[in-house]
C-alpha cells in the first residue's frame, strides 16, 4: 500500500516533514517515504490511499487505559463520590464486579473501535473484573485480535475481593503473560497488572513475587493516585509507596507506574533510578480531584513519562491539550507545558512501546510497523516541521481521523470500522449497559 498526496509528519529525526509526503508500506512495516508521484511509479502495482491533502501522521499511543469501565458512560452512581476512595468503591469496584465474559468482549470492542476513530492505534490497558477473572485476559486478546489494534493487557490483582479472587488474578496474569511471550505476531503483549499499595498486601507481594519468577514481563500499577495512597502505605509499612514498590522489586524498565501525582523527591530519584516509566493521565486526575502530577519535576530528572487517558476519553489528542494547560495552569507558569506534552506523547509513549514491541510504533520510518493514520485538516496558516505539535495541539481532534492503517492493514476507512459490526455490537453493548445498571 501507498499512503500518500497529504501533508506527512513522521515524528522520526531521519526525515522529519514533508509538504506532500508518501509512505510505502510492505507486509506490516514502513518501507520508504518519499515523494507521492515518484512512490507511485516506482511502485506502480501498489494499492493507493489517496490523502487529498489532508494530514498523514502515525497512530496515537494510549499509555495507560480501562477498558472495563465502558458501560459507564451516562450512568449515576448510586453511593457517594465525594473523595476518591468513595469513587473507587461506589463506582469503578461497583461496576467491574459485575461484568461477565461477554460484557468484557463488548467493552473492548466498543473501546477499541473508539479508539481506532479517535487514531489510536495501540493501547495498553489495565483491566479488572473481579467476579470474572480466569479467561478475561484471554477475552480481550480475542476482541483485540479480530479488530486489529494493537495491544498490552494485565489484570488487576488486588486483595479487595478475597484471597481466592487474589490467587485468581495473579494466576491471570502470569498465564497470559507467557501465552503473549509464545506469540510472534507482536500484537498483543502482556504485563504484570496490580492495582495500587493500598490495595495489596505484603503476603500478597510475597506471591506475585513467587509467580514471577523467571517470568520476562514488567508490572502495570497505580501509584499514588490519590494522597491516601501514600498515608496507607506509611501507616501499614513506615515507607512510602515508591519505596514500598522499590523494596518489593516492583520497580524497573519494563514497569508502568501509573499518575504518580504524590511522589516525593525522593521517590522520583527511585523512579529514575530504577528506570521505570511514569504514565500521567491528566484528564482522569482533574475529574477525580485528585491533584495534578509533578510533570516537569520529573521531566527535569530525567524519568521517561508517558501520557494516557485513564479511560476518560479514548481521544490522545484532547488528552494532549489537557496536558498542556494543567501543567501550566497548576504552576502558574505559561512557559510549561507545550513542550513536556510533545513529550509526553511522541518522544516517551514511542519509548514504553519499544520496551514491549520488537519495532518502532509512534513514528514513521523505514522498518517502524505501519501504523498510520489519515487526518482531515487542511490548515490556513503554515505547516512545518518546527511547528507541527502546535497545529496538532491546537487545530486537531480525533473526530477528524479519517483512515486508521494498523500493522499494514486498513482497520477503519472514511471513518467506517471495517473489521467489525459497531451497529450492532454498539445495540448490544446498550442493552447489556442497562442490565448492568440496575445492579448498580
Amino acid at each position: 500500500m501507498i499512503i500518500g498526496n497529504g501533508r506527512l509528519i513522521t515524528n522520526s529525526d531521519k526525515i522529519g516533514f514533508m509538504d506532500n509526503g508518501a509512505v510505502l508500506i510492505k507486509g506490516n512495516v514502513v518501507e520508504e517515504i518519499g515523494d507521492f508521484e515518484t512512490l507511485k511509479k516506482a511502485n506502480p502495482n501498489e494499492e493507493v490511499l489517496d490523502a487529498n491533502g489532508q494530514l498523514i501522521m502515525p497512530g496515537m499511543i494510549c499509555a495507560h487505559s480501562h477498558i472495563y469501565s465502558a458501560y459507564a458512560r451516562g450512568m449515576a452512581p448510586s453511593g457517594a463520590t465525594d473523595n476518591f476512595f468513595n469513587i473507587l468503591e461506589n463506582l469503578w469496584w461497583k461496576l467491574d464486579r459485575s461484568l461477565g465474559l461477554e460484557d468484557i468482549k463488548l467493552n473492548a470492542y466498543t473501546t477499541y473501535a473508539e479508539s481506532i476513530k479517535s487514531g489510536v492505534t495501540t493501547l495498553i490497558d489495565h483491566h479488572a473484573s473481579g467476579h470474572c477473572i480466569p479467561g478475561s485476559l484471554f477475552a480481550l486478546e480475542e476482541v483485540a485480535k479480530k479488530i486489529g489494534v494493537r495491544t498490552s493487557l494485565c489484570f488487576e490483582t488486588t486483595d479487595r475481593d478475597g484471597k481466592e479472587a487474589t490467587k485468581a488474578g495473579i494466576k491471570e496474569n502470569v498465564d497470559f503473560i507467557k501465552h503473549t511471550l509464545k506469540d510472534n505476531d507482536d500484537m498483543v503483549k502482556g504485563l504484570f497488572g496490580m492495582h495500587a499499595s493500598f490495595t495489596i498486601s505484603d503476603e500478597t507481594m510475597s506471591l506475585i513475587k513467587e509467580a514471577m519468577e523467571g517470568v520476562d514481563a514488567g508490572y502495570h500499577v497505580h501509584v499514588t493516585e490519590g494522597i491516601e495512597d501514600q498515608y496507607d502505605s506509611l501507616k501499614k509499612y513506615g515507607r512510602k509507596v515508591g519505596e514500598r514498590l522499590y523494596d518489593w522489586g516492583i520497580l524497573g524498565d519494563k514497569t508502568l507506574a501509573i499518575h504518580c501525582i504524590h511522589l516525593s523527591q525522593g521517590e522520583m530519584d527511585i523512579i529514575k533510578a530504577t528506570d521505570t516509566s511514569v504514565v500521567t493521565n491528566p484528564e482522569s486526575n482533574m475529574n477525580n480531584a485528585v491533584g495534578a502530577p509533578p510533570v516537569v519535576q520529573m521531566l527535569k530528572k530525567g524519568i521517561r513519562v508517558g501520557l494516557g487517558s485513564d479511560a476518560y476519553t479514548q481521544d490522545m489528542f484532547e488528552s494532549m491539550k489537557v496536558s498542556n494547560i494543567l501543567q501550566s495552569h497548576h504552576l502558574a507558569d505559561p512557559t510549561v507545558g507545550f513542550m513536556e506534552t510533545k513529550a509526553l506523547q511522541f518522544e516517551n509513549n514511542p519509548k514504553i512501546c519499544a520496551k514491549y514491541w520488537d519495532k518502532p510504533l509512534g513514528k514513521i520510518e523505514k522498518g517502524a510497523y505501519a501504523d498510520i493514520i489519515v487526518v482531515d485538516y487542511k490548515p490556513h496558516t503554515p505547516m512545518s516541521d518546527a511547528n507541527w505539535f502546535g497545529h496538532l495541539l491546537f487545530g486537531v481532534n480525533g473526530g477528524m481521523v479519517k483512515h486508521t492503517v494498523i500493522n499494514g492493514k486498513l482497520v477503519m476507512k472514511d471513518r467506517i470500522i471495517l473489521t467489525a459490526d459497531m451497529d450492532k455490537i454498539n445495540v448490544d453493548s446498550t442493552q447489556r449497559a442497562s442490565e448492568i445498571w440496575k445492579n448498580m
